[in-house]
């Protein structure tokens, strides 16, 4: 039997979870808000006595609610973070494998193509995509097998943030390593950046591609055409990578 402070504490969850289900975008940006301030940083045990073992109850509302709203940016930012704190949370395995189970991956990846979006919430959904990659190598997979290279790699040669950028640049380094499968899909997607206007993308492409050039071997044909293509740039930090 539960004891009645266990019981008050349930009750309260479900008074909680009712009043998010009933509120509008106003009171649920507010809920988010200090969500955010109250549980970043906090662990999986953590965040399940703040939520009397049913956080999870609370992440299945946050993902139904990203799924429905992500193309129209309703609290998108906020609704990122709030999914980052479980993801990130230390011995929080199992919120990744939730966020998965209902597309998580596919919705992050389709976040960064949106071109109505801020560039904020996409370098948000860039960082979520690394918390999942930092997960392990089939984790990295199910990143690649989503097509998420191209996307990633399109995100990185067209952003108007050199933040985002420099955290795509880090997820892309992340997918080639310890990932086998794809590490020359990965490979080539940086290679595919370097024709690109931006000259801050080219960089980190090719700052990347040095690192991994070890491990791939001889440099294949379409990796010379390109490098040879930006040794024009008038740019002399693309010119020194």
């Amino acid at each position: 039997m539960t004891s009645v402070k266990e019981q008050e504490a349930i009750r309260k969850l479900m008074v909680f979870l009712q009043e998010w289900d009933s509120a509008h975008n106003v009171a649920r940006s507010c809920v988010l808000d200090n969500f955010i301030k109250s549980n970043d940083g906090k662990t999986e045990p953590e965040l399940e006595l703040e939520f009397s073992q049913g956080a999870s109850l609370f992440l299945a509302r946050l993902t139904a609610w990203l799924r429905m709203t992500y193309m129209y940016s309703t609290c998108l930012n906020k609704l990122l973070k709030s999914i980052g704190i479980f993801l990130s949370a230390a011995s929080g395995r199992r919120y990744i494998t939730e966020f998965l189970e209902i597309g998580g991956v596919s919705i992050l990846l389709e976040i960064l193509g949106l071109n109505h979006l801020k560039e904020e919430d996409k370098r948000e959904s860039v960082k979520l995509l690394q918390l999942i990659a930092d997960a392990g190598r089939k984790y990295k997979e199910l990143i690649c097998e989503s097509y998420g290279v191209q996307s990633l790699a399109k995100f990185l040669a067209t952003s108007d943030s050199a933040e985002a950028q420099e955290d795509t640049q880090a997820l892309m380094d992340s997918l080639g390593r310890s990932n086998p499968k794809y590490q020359n899909q990965v490979y080539k997607g940086l290679v595919a950046v370097l024709p690109c206007t931006s000259p801050r993308a080219q960089q980190l492409a090719l700052q990347t591609l040095r690192v991994m050039q070890d491990a791939v071997g001889e440099a294949p044909s379409i990796l010379v055409e390109s490098v040879l293509g930006v040794l024009g740039s008038v740019h002399l930090e693309v010119q020194y990578e």
